[in-house]
């Protein structure tokens, strides 16, 4: 179960998601430099409206895709809040594939595998690029690139995976769905 992981804050302080019990939640590995970091202001818009109804974000800074996230944590998180004022929670900056993978990447990653990126140009980058990284990137649950958002339920499910390429007013339907 979800809330059986714990995180660490950049400060070194540990969390439990026990701590999100009851909440929707979204699951979000972060960049600083992607073509996808634009993204931070519909989620941080998501964060605003739907907070106080019991809705939250994790976001795990990522740099295992193409060195996208290079800086610290307290550089990424002064990048976050000067360009895009987010107020959600940011975590230490995390591996989500590989042996040094977060624990709470394998369990999600078992819950929801990858399915497609979609249609229209960006799904159609998203899928030339990778088919150069892993030729069978299609064939397994791995995080393909930033910005892949698990969605989770006030009982702690993992009921959705949405790809980089999603367009966010789908997510923010399933997020309101579930409020």
């Amino acid at each position: 179960m979800i809330y059986d992981y714990n995180l660490e804050k950049p400060n070194g302080d540990i969390v439990s998601l026990k701590e999100y019990k009851g909440k929707v939640f979204l699951v979000v590995n972060t960049a600083t430099g992607c073509g996808f970091t634009p993204l931070y202001k519909p989620l941080e818009e998501m964060y605003e409206k739907y907070h106080e109804q019991g809705f939250d974000i994790i976001d795990i800074p990522c740099n295992q895709f193409a060195g996208q996230t290079p800086g610290t944590d307290e550089e990424i998180h002064e990048f976050c809040t000067l360009k895009y004022n987010t107020k959600f929670p940011q975590y230490k900056k995390s591996d989500v594939n590989g042996e040094n993978e977060l624990p709470l990447y394998t369990f999600l990653k078992s819950e929801k595998t990858f399915v497609s990126f979609g249609k229209g140009p960006k799904a159609l980058a998203m899928s030339i690029l990778l088919k150069k990284i892993d030729k069978d990137y299609k064939n397994n649950s791995n995080i393909k690139w930033n910005f892949t958002i698990f969605l989770v339920d006030r009982d702690g499910n993992v009921v959705e995976r949405f790809e980089p390429t999603a367009n966010m007013k789908n997510v923010e339907k399933a997020v309101k769905a579930l409020l």
